[in-house]
């Protein structure tokens, strides 16, 4: 098959499947449409049986009433208050006992003599209803069937009315007396109506709808109603004199669903019940065949492309087969000269890789001496310092001990207790700076310990405190909450005394500027540590931060520095999972800010990592 032709059949077959589609799509929706109309027929044949036998049921009663022994009297002798009463109280009784609406007596006129609302304040007692189509039926001889709203009480309801004849009289036998009717309450068709998805409507020979599980539709026409019908309904007050409007006129959201409809006939009140099958039903089942052909087409398309790309791929295999075939001895010849040029290669690796991890061992030992060298150039840096601190104990020693043998003398022991006391005092605190000496300048081991910040940078402070005295420079420590961190004591002191001697340096830079002060501050932010380190200097220029933290790079004159006290420090900071970073403060300086995870509450160790620590 050429290149050519496999477009051209794809779009024949695609043409075909999209006639195929929209054929099965239309066929669908009128087998749908038909069997929602016949089961919607059905549905209203069921709705009609129930509210015809509904309506038989009370089409006898007006009849039976008309019976009642006081009901003659009352036609005869409607002055006969007595008469009257019974009658209404009977009357009364029957309408709430068989549950409908009213129950009332008229006579020839059309006035109203007795109702079961003869004392509520919408009695019909007095009121003429001759205007209304079932009195005259009733007068008439037949059964008045009649759907309005009341015109007194304006609840809707339909009306069955029978004439009454004199007693002793069969139907049809002389003029009627008077007429009986019954107002019976159909809203609970409603109700059970709005459990249905479509609409329903119940309409009269008028083409208006006076039930409906649709309540905007009510007292609404199917179609337009010409002028003399619109008349002949406010002339009966059938529907309380309003404007009877087509459902078509109202908005668009209130006559959704109205439609294409089937019927069924109420014969006997010549009414018709219409249901509005749902359009979008329909068009979901067309839609849901019509996607299950093109399933099946889609799964045929793929079936038989499948099967044409099998063929392709074994006739593929076969010319791969040969082409492998022939390339296979080159690659033998091949393979044998890389296989020798591969283990010459991994000899030499093998030779490298040995040497790599000499120079590693090497490298980390290095390392290791230069954080100790960096610590005893600071010892050396403070040595002067420490010199005075032991110097002025020393000489007190001596001066107390002098005073000393002069109170043996004159036997004023007193005196010789409290200057052996002095010389007690002075000893302690010179061993105290010679123990953080001998700690600070040891080497650090392995072990992974539980640091409390507040103590190591008091350590660090004391180790200083001639430094910052020498130069007049205010240290402040503000522990505003108490951390720990874990790591090693030694070397996180050393990191402190790094990051103090520096704020002193940039400090002293500024001879004029009276507040020469350097501020220590630990707090907690979240899950970490946080101390920083501010100090009032000149701050850090610009071209400075790129390099602040590489191996012997340093600002300060020849002989004040080899450049690795940040660079160490840093390391440090990163071997115990934290961050070391500088920036300047608004108002002048610079700040060194130190991030620590915290302990946990069990202390735990970790191992530390020796390629990072340095």
């Amino acid at each position: 098959m050429t290149s050519r032709k496999i477009p051209f059949m794809m779009t024949v077959v695609a043409l075909c499947a999209a006639a195929v589609f929209f054929a099965t799509y239309f066929l669908a929706a009128g087998k749908a449409r038909a069997d929602l109309n016949a089961a919607g027929e059905r549905q209203l044949q069921i709705v009609a049986l129930d509210l015809q036998s509904i309506l038989d049921k009370f089409e006898t009663m007006p009849f039976a009433l008309g019976a009642l022994a006081d009901v003659d009297q009352v036609l005869h002798h409607p002055e006969d208050q007595q008469a009257v009463a019974r009658l209404n109280l009977t009357l009364q009784s029957i309408q709430q006992q068989s549950h409908v609406l009213a129950v009332y007596m008229m006579d020839v006129n059309g006035m109203t003599l007795a109702a079961s609302n003869w004392n509520e304040e919408t009695s019909y007692v007095g009121r003429n209803f001759g205007f209304r189509p079932y009195f005259n039926e009733a007068l008439s001889g037949s059964l008045g069937r009649f759907y309005g709203i009341g015109h007194i009480s304006s609840e809707p309801g339909y009306f069955m009315a029978q004439p009454i004849y004199p007693a002793g009289l069969a139907r049809g036998q002389g003029q009627p007396l008077g007429v009986m009717i019954v107002k019976v309450d159909l809203s609970e068709f409603e109700h059970t109506w709005r459990s249905s998805e479509d609409p329903i409507a119940l309409v009269d020979g008028s083409g208006v709808v006076f039930l409906s599980n649709r309540p905007a539709w009510k007292y609404h026409s199917l179609r337009p109603l010409a002028q003399p019908l619109q008349r002949e309904l406010t002339g009966t007050h059938q529907y309380a004199d309003q404007p009877i409007m087509p459902v078509a006129a109202m908005s668009k959201e209130l006559q959704r669903g109205f439609g294409e409809h089937v019927m069924w006939p109420v014969t006997k009140q010549g009414w018709q019940l219409i249901l509005f099958p749902s359009q979008a039903r329909i068009a979901r089942i067309a839609l849901l065949w019509s996607m299950w052909v093109a399933l099946v087409m889609a799964i045929a398309a793929i079936s038989f492309w499948a099967w044409h790309q099998r063929r392709r791929r074994l006739q593929e295999r076969r010319e791969s087969r040969d082409a492998l075939r022939r390339a296979s001895e080159a690659l033998e010849a091949t393979i044998a000269v890389r296989t020798q040029e591969l283990r010459v290669a991994n000899q030499t690796l093998e030779s490298k890789y040995a040497t790599l991890q000499h120079t590693e061992s090497l490298l980390r030992s290095t390392q290791n001496e230069l954080v100790q060298a960096g610590k005893l150039a600071m010892l050396g840096q403070m040595a002067a310092g420490v010199t005075h601190e032991l110097n002025q104990p020393l000489t007190a020693i001596r001066a107390f001990a002098d005073n000393a043998v002069q109170f043996i003398r004159r036997g004023q022991l007193p005196q010789v207790e409290e200057n052996l006391a002095h010389i007690s005092s002075a000893s302690a605190h010179m061993g105290k700076i010679i123990a953080q000496l001998k700690g600070f300048a040891r080497k650090s081991g392995d072990a992974i310990a539980v640091v409390d910040l507040a103590q190591t940078t008091a350590a660090a402070v004391l180790l200083l405190r001639s430094e910052f005295q020498q130069q007049g420079v205010a240290i402040e420590v503000d522990v505003r909450d108490a951390v720990q961190v874990l790591g090693d004591v030694v070397r996180t002191e050393q990191v402190l005394i790094n990051l103090l001697r520096n704020a002193i340096d940039a400090v002293e830079t500024r001879e004029y500027v009276a507040d020469k002060q350097v501020t220590a501050i630990i707090e907690r932010a979240g899950d970490e540590a946080v101390m920083r380190i501010r100090d009032t200097g000149p701050g850090i220029a610009d071209d400075v931060v790129p390099h602040l933290f590489e191996p012997f790079f340093t600002t300060k004159p020849s002989g004040k520095g080899l450049g690795l006290g940040l660079a160490i420090s840093s390391s440090i900071v990163q071997a115990m999972n934290g961050q070391l970073s500088a920036h300047n403060l608004p108002h002048g300086g610079a700040e060194f800010t130190i991030r620590l995870p915290l302990a946990a509450p069990d202390g735990a160790a970790i191992k530390p990592n020796h390629n990072t620590e340095q």
